[in-house]
């Protein structure tokens, strides 16, 4: 799970952003305020993995907040004001969202967030990790198609694939289209049971029925292996040979 706390000062732009994270099942809301001092005195006294910041607020403004934190979770800016954006993005936090803000949107930000956070399996929070150091510790992933998040599980993937911001899932009982980038999944995958084939192709290795002439085949799909991957893919395959 990811924890969470929302500081917003508007009634109903906090109602609206306490909902959006109780629609996430990977997102637990420790608290809403509507102060940043109240939002400071929170993390002070327990920590907190993201943190939803409105810019704009009477008593100090969230960028004010972010700076006066010694020790940051990840923050997600929301605000009616995109000038702050450039600021924002220089004290590095995860995603920037204008007010109005949709759920797609706001999924795509948690998304990001998702990325930076891997989770620990004995039921403690989220611990910030380097992208593409660590493995995945769970057996699957919830991804976003239309208005849903779904849930898939490693076992249940044949093959991924990417197409500029969107990817498509092949699972062996459906097909699941979500937005987000190849990579961006790819560095959730794990590398034990996953290889990248092409610029717009991952598969399972145990999916693979058939490797022949610079393709692979899983049971009618036929992808090919790109010049860029054609070697780790040789090496890898030289590697599980019986």
């Amino acid at each position: 799970m990811i924890d969470c706390l929302i500081v917003e000062d508007e009634p109903l732009a906090r109602r609206l952003m306490t909902d959006y994270v109780s629609k996430v099942p990977y997102l637990n809301l420790v608290a809403a305020c509507s102060s940043p001092l109240e939002g400071m005195e929170i993390l002070r006294k327990q920590p907190i993995d993201l943190l939803f910041l409105d810019v704009q607020m009477p008593e100090i403004t969230g960028i004010s907040m972010l700076k006066a934190l010694q020790k940051r979770p990840l923050v997600i800016l929301t605000t009616a004001y995109s000038e702050y954006a450039l600021e924002g993005y220089e004290l590095d936090v995860v995603d920037y969202l204008l007010k109005p803000i949709t759920f797609e949107r706001f999924l795509r930000g948690v998304d990001k967030a998702s990325q930076r956070l891997v989770p620990i399996q004995s039921g403690g929070s989220a611990v910030p990790v380097e992208k593409g150091i660590t493995e995945p510790s769970s057996s699957f992933v919830f991804v976003k198609d239309g208005t849903k998040l779904v849930k898939i599980r490693w076992s249940e993937i044949l093959y991924v694939e990417g197409l500029k911001d969107y990817v498509t899932i092949h699972t062996r009982q459906q097909k699941v289209v979500s937005l987000q980038r190849l990579k961006a999944l790819e560095e959730q995958l794990p590398a034990d049971k996953f290889i990248r084939i092409h610029h717009s192709y991952i598969v399972a290795v145990d999916a693979i029925d058939v490797i022949h002439k610079g393709e692979v085949q899983i049971g009618n799909a036929v992808l090919p292996i790109s010049d860029t991957y054609k070697k780790t893919f040789r090496e890898f395959v030289e590697r599980n040979q019986m």
